[in-house]
């Protein structure tokens, strides 16, 4: 398993945005597959944006779609989200995910991944 850090959740007004963060530690994500996933109170949690480690195809839920970026930095250590047009429904806990996959695509459900940060709340107020 990594070690995931994810950081940069806070409150933010309808229509702002935010971007999160999330270092491995001793990896670089060349050869995982890579995902955002929140979860909202009393909801189960859902995969917001994935992507492989090779391939470069991304999933994107539909309520983001558009609005939501996943990315990482040249050195693929560190994952983010770029996200813009909050919603009030955007928030919730985000948690960022790893799994060592070398075979490309993405993985969009939760128990597909057995690396996960700590989680970082997102507020977003109306």
């Amino acid at each position: 398993d990594v070690q995931l850090q994810a950081s940069g959740g806070g409150l933010a007004q309808a229509g702002g945005s935010l971007r999160l963060s999330c270092t491995a530690s001793g990896v670089a994500f060349d050869d995982y597959a890579i995902g955002w996933f929140r979860q909202a109170p009393g909801k189960p949690r859902e995969g917001v944006a994935c992507t492989g480690g090779s391939d470069g195809i991304t999933y994107y839920a539909d309520s983001v779609k558009g609005r939501f970026t996943i990315a990482t930095d040249v050195a693929k250590t560190t994952m983010y989200l770029q996200m813009n047009s909050l919603k009030p429904e955007d928030t919730g806990v985000y948690y960022c995910a790893a799994r060592d996959d070398r075979g490309g695509g993405y993985f969009r459900y939760s128990s597909d991944y057995d690396s996960w940060g700590q989680g970082t709340l997102v507020t977003v107020s109306s």
